[in-house]
Protein backbone atom coordinates (compact mmCIF):
# COMPACT_ATOMS: atom_id res chain seq x y z
CA UNK A 1 0.00 0.00 0.00
CA UNK A 2 1.41 3.37 -1.08
CA UNK A 3 0.36 5.93 1.52
CA UNK A 4 0.54 9.69 1.21
CA UNK A 5 -0.42 12.11 3.98
CA UNK A 6 -1.96 15.39 2.83
CA UNK A 7 -2.54 18.24 5.28
CA UNK A 8 -4.87 21.12 4.42
CA UNK A 9 -5.09 24.29 6.48
CA UNK A 10 -8.24 26.17 7.35
CA UNK A 11 -7.88 28.63 4.46
CA UNK A 12 -7.88 25.69 2.03
CA UNK A 13 -11.23 24.48 3.40
CA UNK A 14 -12.98 27.79 4.03
CA UNK A 15 -15.30 27.86 1.00
CA UNK A 16 -17.06 25.37 -1.27
CA UNK A 17 -14.82 26.44 -4.16
CA UNK A 18 -11.67 25.81 -2.15
CA UNK A 19 -12.95 22.47 -0.86
CA UNK A 20 -13.50 21.48 -4.48
CA UNK A 21 -9.80 22.15 -5.13
CA UNK A 22 -8.90 20.03 -2.09
CA UNK A 23 -11.13 17.22 -3.36
CA UNK A 24 -9.34 17.39 -6.71
CA UNK A 25 -5.95 16.98 -5.00
CA UNK A 26 -7.26 13.97 -3.07
CA UNK A 27 -8.82 12.44 -6.18
CA UNK A 28 -5.57 12.91 -8.10
CA UNK A 29 -3.68 11.03 -5.38
CA UNK A 30 -6.20 8.16 -5.48
CA UNK A 31 -6.01 7.89 -9.28
CA UNK A 32 -2.20 7.90 -9.04
CA UNK A 33 -2.36 4.72 -6.93
CA UNK A 34 -1.97 6.26 -3.48
CA UNK A 35 -3.98 5.64 -0.35
CA UNK A 36 -4.41 9.17 1.03
CA UNK A 37 -4.71 10.15 4.68
CA UNK A 38 -5.98 13.71 4.97
CA UNK A 39 -5.29 15.94 7.98
CA UNK A 40 -7.46 19.02 8.39
CA UNK A 41 -7.26 22.23 10.40
CA UNK A 42 -10.23 24.22 11.67
CA UNK A 43 -12.12 26.49 9.30
CA UNK A 44 -13.52 29.91 10.08
CA UNK A 45 -12.29 33.10 11.64
CA UNK A 46 -13.62 35.19 14.51
CA UNK A 47 -17.18 36.22 13.72
CA UNK A 48 -18.05 33.11 11.74
CA UNK A 49 -20.68 31.15 13.71
CA UNK A 50 -18.67 27.90 13.46
CA UNK A 51 -15.18 29.29 14.20
CA UNK A 52 -13.15 28.29 17.24
CA UNK A 53 -12.71 31.96 18.14
CA UNK A 54 -16.49 32.40 18.20
CA UNK A 55 -16.85 29.45 20.57
CA UNK A 56 -14.10 30.79 22.81
CA UNK A 57 -15.59 34.28 22.95
CA UNK A 58 -18.96 32.84 23.87
CA UNK A 59 -17.55 30.80 26.75
CA UNK A 60 -15.18 33.48 28.02
CA UNK A 61 -18.06 35.93 28.00
CA UNK A 62 -19.56 33.81 30.77
CA UNK A 63 -16.37 33.30 32.76
CA UNK A 64 -12.83 34.21 31.67
CA UNK A 65 -10.99 31.30 33.29
CA UNK A 66 -12.05 28.06 31.66
CA UNK A 67 -9.94 25.09 32.88
CA UNK A 68 -7.44 23.80 30.33
CA UNK A 69 -9.09 20.38 30.14
CA UNK A 70 -12.45 21.85 29.20
CA UNK A 71 -10.77 24.39 26.93
CA UNK A 72 -9.21 21.55 24.94
CA UNK A 73 -12.64 19.95 24.50
CA UNK A 74 -13.88 23.18 22.98
CA UNK A 75 -10.72 23.81 20.93
CA UNK A 76 -11.02 20.40 19.28
CA UNK A 77 -14.46 21.17 17.81
CA UNK A 78 -13.22 23.26 14.86
CA UNK A 79 -11.31 20.40 13.25
CA UNK A 80 -14.29 18.06 13.71
CA UNK A 81 -16.46 20.54 11.82
CA UNK A 82 -13.98 20.98 8.96
CA UNK A 83 -13.35 17.23 8.77
CA UNK A 84 -17.05 16.45 8.55
CA UNK A 85 -17.53 19.05 5.83
CA UNK A 86 -14.61 17.62 3.83
CA UNK A 87 -15.89 14.03 4.15
CA UNK A 88 -19.23 15.22 2.79
CA UNK A 89 -17.43 16.94 -0.09
CA UNK A 90 -15.40 13.83 -0.93
CA UNK A 91 -18.44 11.57 -0.75
CA UNK A 92 -20.33 13.85 -3.12
CA UNK A 93 -17.54 13.25 -5.66
CA UNK A 94 -17.75 9.47 -5.41
CA UNK A 95 -14.81 9.04 -3.04
CA UNK A 96 -15.52 6.84 -0.03
CA UNK A 97 -14.25 8.78 2.98
CA UNK A 98 -14.33 8.29 6.74
CA UNK A 99 -13.54 10.78 9.52
CA UNK A 100 -11.42 10.02 12.59
CA UNK A 101 -10.74 12.33 15.49
CA UNK A 102 -7.15 12.41 16.68
CA UNK A 103 -7.99 9.89 19.38
CA UNK A 104 -9.80 7.57 16.98
CA UNK A 105 -6.76 7.78 14.69
CA UNK A 106 -4.61 6.42 17.53
CA UNK A 107 -2.74 9.59 18.47
CA UNK A 108 -1.78 9.16 22.14
CA UNK A 109 -0.42 12.19 24.00
CA UNK A 110 0.69 13.23 27.46
CA UNK A 111 -1.74 15.19 29.64
CA UNK A 112 -0.28 18.65 29.10
CA UNK A 113 -3.59 20.21 28.07
CA UNK A 114 -3.22 23.00 25.53
CA UNK A 115 0.29 21.99 24.47
CA UNK A 116 0.35 18.20 24.56
CA UNK A 117 3.18 16.11 23.10
CA UNK A 118 2.56 12.95 21.11
CA UNK A 119 3.79 9.82 22.89
CA UNK A 120 2.95 7.33 20.15
CA UNK A 121 0.57 6.64 17.27
CA UNK A 122 -1.44 3.43 16.97
CA UNK A 123 -2.52 3.46 13.31
CA UNK A 124 -4.37 0.13 13.15
CA UNK A 125 -7.83 1.63 12.58
CA UNK A 126 -6.52 3.87 9.81
CA UNK A 127 -4.83 0.95 8.04
CA UNK A 128 -8.06 -1.08 8.17
CA UNK A 129 -10.00 1.71 6.49
CA UNK A 130 -7.30 2.25 3.87
CA UNK A 131 -7.33 -1.49 3.10
CA UNK A 132 -11.04 -1.13 2.32
CA UNK A 133 -10.24 1.54 -0.24
CA UNK A 134 -11.44 4.50 1.81
CA UNK A 135 -9.92 7.94 2.11
CA UNK A 136 -9.22 8.59 5.79
CA UNK A 137 -9.73 12.15 7.05
CA UNK A 138 -8.16 12.91 10.45
CA UNK A 139 -8.78 15.95 12.61
CA UNK A 140 -5.46 17.71 13.16
CA UNK A 141 -4.24 19.48 16.29
CA UNK A 142 -5.56 16.89 18.75
CA UNK A 143 -5.11 13.52 20.43
CA UNK A 144 -6.08 11.69 23.59
CA UNK A 145 -4.29 10.74 26.78
CA UNK A 146 -3.84 7.15 27.92
CA UNK A 147 -7.06 7.58 29.90
CA UNK A 148 -9.01 8.94 26.93
CA UNK A 149 -8.97 12.67 27.76
CA UNK A 150 -9.00 14.94 24.68
CA UNK A 151 -5.89 17.11 24.31
CA UNK A 152 -4.70 19.71 21.81
CA UNK A 153 -1.16 19.94 20.47
CA UNK A 154 -0.52 23.68 20.60
CA UNK A 155 0.75 25.94 17.84
CA UNK A 156 1.33 24.10 14.57
CA UNK A 157 -0.57 21.10 15.90
CA UNK A 158 -2.09 20.07 12.56
CA UNK A 159 1.36 20.02 10.91
CA UNK A 160 2.54 17.89 13.83
CA UNK A 161 -0.41 15.52 13.38
CA UNK A 162 0.41 15.10 9.69
CA UNK A 163 4.06 14.29 10.35
CA UNK A 164 3.29 11.90 13.21
CA UNK A 165 0.83 9.98 11.02
CA UNK A 166 3.31 10.00 8.14
CA UNK A 167 5.96 8.41 10.34
CA UNK A 168 3.57 5.89 11.91
CA UNK A 169 2.17 4.84 8.50
CA UNK A 170 5.57 4.89 6.75
CA UNK A 171 4.11 7.24 4.15
CA UNK A 172 5.98 7.91 0.91
CA UNK A 173 5.54 11.66 1.39
CA UNK A 174 3.86 14.18 3.66
CA UNK A 175 2.32 17.01 1.64
CA UNK A 176 1.60 20.25 3.52
CA UNK A 177 -0.83 22.34 1.48
CA UNK A 178 -0.96 26.06 2.22
CA UNK A 179 -1.85 29.30 0.45
CA UNK A 180 1.74 29.77 -0.82
CA UNK A 181 3.59 27.78 -3.47
CA UNK A 182 6.53 26.72 -1.32
CA UNK A 183 9.31 27.93 0.95
CA UNK A 184 10.68 31.25 -0.23
CA UNK A 185 14.12 32.77 0.21
CA UNK A 186 12.52 35.63 2.18
CA UNK A 187 9.11 37.08 2.95
CA UNK A 188 7.78 38.24 -0.46
CA UNK A 189 5.96 41.10 1.28
CA UNK A 190 9.41 42.50 2.10
CA UNK A 191 11.60 41.26 -0.76
CA UNK A 192 10.10 41.68 -4.22
CA UNK A 193 12.46 39.21 -5.91
CA UNK A 194 12.21 36.45 -3.28
CA UNK A 195 11.97 33.09 -5.00
CA UNK A 196 10.66 29.63 -4.18
CA UNK A 197 13.28 27.10 -3.09
CA UNK A 198 13.11 23.79 -4.95
CA UNK A 199 14.76 21.82 -2.14
CA UNK A 200 15.78 22.49 1.46
CA UNK A 201 17.17 20.22 4.14
CA UNK A 202 15.29 19.35 7.32
CA UNK A 203 17.73 21.44 9.34
CA UNK A 204 17.34 24.46 7.08
CA UNK A 205 13.55 24.47 7.21
CA UNK A 206 13.59 23.90 10.97
CA UNK A 207 15.79 26.94 11.44
CA UNK A 208 13.75 29.06 9.02
CA UNK A 209 10.59 28.07 10.90
CA UNK A 210 12.08 28.76 14.32
CA UNK A 211 13.35 32.14 13.13
CA UNK A 212 10.00 33.39 11.85
CA UNK A 213 9.01 31.61 8.62
CA UNK A 214 5.48 30.38 9.28
CA UNK A 215 4.83 27.91 6.45
CA UNK A 216 5.37 24.79 8.62
CA UNK A 217 5.93 24.21 12.31
CA UNK A 218 9.44 22.98 13.26
CA UNK A 219 8.03 20.20 15.48
CA UNK A 220 6.48 18.67 12.37
CA UNK A 221 9.80 18.78 10.53
CA UNK A 222 11.66 17.17 13.42
CA UNK A 223 9.17 14.29 13.52
CA UNK A 224 9.38 13.63 9.77
CA UNK A 225 13.18 13.74 10.00
CA UNK A 226 13.12 10.75 12.38
CA UNK A 227 12.29 8.45 9.45
CA UNK A 228 13.63 10.61 6.59
CA UNK A 229 10.14 10.94 5.14
CA UNK A 230 10.12 13.70 2.52
CA UNK A 231 7.92 16.73 3.19
CA UNK A 232 6.50 18.78 0.33
CA UNK A 233 5.25 22.31 0.90
CA UNK A 234 2.70 23.05 -1.83
CA UNK A 235 -0.20 25.33 -2.68
CA UNK A 236 -3.81 24.20 -2.69
CA UNK A 237 -4.53 26.77 -5.35
CA UNK A 238 -2.00 25.80 -8.03
CA UNK A 239 -0.18 22.84 -9.53
CA UNK A 240 3.29 24.24 -8.75
CA UNK A 241 5.69 21.53 -7.53
CA UNK A 242 6.42 23.38 -4.29
CA UNK A 243 9.43 22.85 -2.05
CA UNK A 244 10.80 19.43 -1.20
CA UNK A 245 12.17 19.04 2.33
CA UNK A 246 14.60 16.14 2.57
CA UNK A 247 18.18 15.16 3.32
CA UNK A 248 18.48 13.61 -0.13
CA UNK A 249 18.64 15.01 -3.65
CA UNK A 250 16.57 12.59 -5.76
CA UNK A 251 16.78 14.54 -9.02
CA UNK A 252 20.57 14.58 -9.37
CA UNK A 253 21.79 12.82 -12.48
CA UNK A 254 24.88 10.70 -12.99
CA UNK A 255 27.89 12.97 -13.30
CA UNK A 256 26.27 15.83 -11.46
CA UNK A 257 28.61 17.81 -9.22
CA UNK A 258 27.53 16.74 -5.74
CA UNK A 259 29.22 19.67 -3.96
CA UNK A 260 26.63 21.86 -2.28
CA UNK A 261 27.74 25.39 -3.13
CA UNK A 262 24.60 27.04 -1.77
CA UNK A 263 25.74 28.67 1.45
CA UNK A 264 22.52 30.48 2.36
CA UNK A 265 19.04 29.04 1.84
CA UNK A 266 16.97 31.96 3.06
CA UNK A 267 16.44 34.97 5.31
CA UNK A 268 13.97 34.90 8.20
CA UNK A 269 12.86 37.58 10.62
CA UNK A 270 11.03 37.90 13.93
CA UNK A 271 9.68 41.37 14.77
CA UNK A 272 8.48 42.87 18.04
CA UNK A 273 11.06 41.72 20.57
CA UNK A 274 12.69 43.61 23.45
CA UNK A 275 16.34 43.30 24.44
CA UNK A 276 17.12 43.17 28.17
CA UNK A 277 20.64 43.68 29.51
CA UNK A 278 21.26 42.93 33.18
CA UNK A 279 24.60 43.92 34.71
CA UNK A 280 25.94 41.19 37.01
CA UNK A 281 29.63 42.04 37.46
CA UNK A 282 29.09 43.65 40.86
CA UNK A 283 27.33 40.61 42.33
CA UNK A 284 29.47 38.49 44.68
CA UNK A 285 28.36 35.21 43.07
CA UNK A 286 27.83 35.77 39.34
CA UNK A 287 26.95 32.12 38.67
CA UNK A 288 24.18 32.21 41.26
CA UNK A 289 22.92 35.53 39.86
CA UNK A 290 22.70 34.15 36.31
CA UNK A 291 20.75 31.17 37.59
CA UNK A 292 18.38 33.39 39.60
CA UNK A 293 17.59 35.56 36.56
CA UNK A 294 16.64 32.70 34.25
CA UNK A 295 14.86 30.80 37.01
CA UNK A 296 12.71 33.87 37.69
CA UNK A 297 11.80 34.14 34.01
CA UNK A 298 10.89 30.45 33.87
CA UNK A 299 8.71 30.61 36.97
CA UNK A 300 6.84 33.56 35.42
CA UNK A 301 6.29 31.52 32.23
CA UNK A 302 8.34 34.01 30.20
CA UNK A 303 10.09 32.56 27.15
CA UNK A 304 13.57 34.01 26.62
CA UNK A 305 15.56 34.04 23.39
CA UNK A 306 18.83 35.31 21.92
CA UNK A 307 20.66 34.58 25.18
CA UNK A 308 24.19 35.83 25.80
CA UNK A 309 25.76 35.17 29.21
CA UNK A 310 28.89 37.26 29.71
CA UNK A 311 31.20 37.76 32.72
CA UNK A 312 29.80 41.24 33.30
CA UNK A 313 26.22 40.98 32.06
CA UNK A 314 23.36 38.79 30.88
CA UNK A 315 21.55 39.71 27.63
CA UNK A 316 18.39 38.15 26.27
CA UNK A 317 15.21 39.04 24.43
CA UNK A 318 11.52 38.61 25.21
CA UNK A 319 8.47 39.47 23.14
CA UNK A 320 7.37 43.10 23.33
CA UNK A 321 4.01 42.15 24.82
CA UNK A 322 5.53 40.64 27.96
CA UNK A 323 8.56 42.91 28.28
CA UNK A 324 6.98 45.05 31.02
CA UNK A 325 6.33 41.92 33.08
CA UNK A 326 9.95 40.76 32.66
CA UNK A 327 11.32 44.18 33.61
CA UNK A 328 9.09 44.32 36.70
CA UNK A 329 10.39 40.93 37.87
CA UNK A 330 14.01 42.00 37.40
CA UNK A 331 13.43 45.27 39.27
CA UNK A 332 11.80 43.37 42.15
CA UNK A 333 14.98 41.28 42.29
CA UNK A 334 17.04 44.45 42.71
CA UNK A 335 18.28 44.82 39.12
CA UNK A 336 18.02 47.87 36.89
CA UNK A 337 18.01 46.32 33.41
CA UNK A 338 18.87 48.27 30.28
CA UNK A 339 15.84 47.94 28.01
CA UNK A 340 15.81 48.30 24.20
CA UNK A 341 12.19 47.88 23.04
CA UNK A 342 10.84 47.31 19.52
CA UNK A 343 13.67 45.24 18.08
CA UNK A 344 13.69 42.53 15.43
CA UNK A 345 15.74 39.38 15.00
CA UNK A 346 17.00 38.81 11.45
CA UNK A 347 18.56 35.46 10.54
CA UNK A 348 20.45 33.97 7.63
CA UNK A 349 19.95 30.21 7.38
CA UNK A 350 21.87 27.65 5.37
CA UNK A 351 23.35 24.20 5.76
CA UNK A 352 26.44 25.48 3.94
CA UNK A 353 27.36 28.07 6.57
CA UNK A 354 29.40 25.73 8.77
CA UNK A 355 33.12 26.10 8.29
CA UNK A 356 32.86 28.68 5.51
CA UNK A 357 35.05 31.76 6.18
CA UNK A 358 33.66 35.19 5.47
CA UNK A 359 29.92 34.64 5.94
CA UNK A 360 29.75 36.85 9.03
CA UNK A 361 32.00 39.40 7.33
CA UNK A 362 29.62 39.57 4.36
CA UNK A 363 26.63 39.88 6.69
CA UNK A 364 28.19 42.72 8.67
CA UNK A 365 29.31 44.46 5.48
CA UNK A 366 25.79 44.31 3.99
CA UNK A 367 24.16 45.68 7.12
CA UNK A 368 26.81 48.36 7.63
CA UNK A 369 26.51 49.55 4.02
CA UNK A 370 22.73 49.74 4.52
CA UNK A 371 23.10 51.81 7.69
CA UNK A 372 21.72 49.08 9.97
CA UNK A 373 23.05 48.94 13.53
CA UNK A 374 23.67 45.47 14.97
CA UNK A 375 22.62 45.34 18.63
CA UNK A 376 23.59 41.72 19.27
CA UNK A 377 24.63 38.64 17.31
CA UNK A 378 24.89 34.87 17.69
CA UNK A 379 25.50 31.89 15.46
CA UNK A 380 25.18 28.13 15.09
CA UNK A 381 26.33 25.68 12.44
CA UNK A 382 23.34 26.56 10.20
CA UNK A 383 22.25 30.05 11.31
CA UNK A 384 23.59 33.51 12.08
CA UNK A 385 21.28 35.85 13.98
CA UNK A 386 21.48 39.59 14.45
CA UNK A 387 19.29 41.84 16.54
CA UNK A 388 18.39 45.19 14.97
CA UNK A 389 15.99 48.02 15.64
CA UNK A 390 12.53 47.19 14.31
CA UNK A 391 12.57 50.14 11.93
CA UNK A 392 15.69 48.64 10.30
CA UNK A 393 14.20 45.15 9.86
CA UNK A 394 12.97 45.52 6.28
CA UNK A 395 16.22 47.15 5.16
CA UNK A 396 18.22 44.40 6.87
CA UNK A 397 16.28 41.59 5.18
CA UNK A 398 16.47 43.25 1.77
CA UNK A 399 20.18 43.99 1.98
CA UNK A 400 21.08 40.47 3.12
CA UNK A 401 18.91 38.88 0.40
CA UNK A 402 20.77 40.96 -2.19
CA UNK A 403 24.22 40.42 -0.64
CA UNK A 404 23.92 36.62 -0.74
CA UNK A 405 22.37 36.68 -4.25
CA UNK A 406 19.30 34.71 -3.21
CA UNK A 407 17.25 36.10 -6.08
CA UNK A 408 19.31 34.04 -8.56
Amino acid sequence: MRIVVQKFGGTSLATAERRALVASKVSEAVHSGYSPVIVVSAIGRSGDPYSTDTFLNMVKGIHPDLPKRELDLLMSCGEVISGTVLVSTLNSRGLKAVLFTGGQAGIITNDDFGDARIIRVEPGEILEQLAEGKVVVVTGFQGVTESGQITTLGRGGSDTTASALGVALDAETIDIYTDVEGIMTADPRIVDDARILDTVTYNEICQLAYQGAKVIHPRAVEIAMQRNIPLRIKSTFSDAPGTLVTNMHPDREVGTDITNDRIIAGIAHTPSVTQLRVLTMNDPDIHLTDKRIFKAMALADISVDFISVQPEAVLYTVSDEIAAKAVSILENMGFQPDVVPSCAKVSIVGAGIAGVPGVMADMVEALSDAGVTILQSADSHTTIWVLVHKEDMVTAVQSLHKKFKLEV
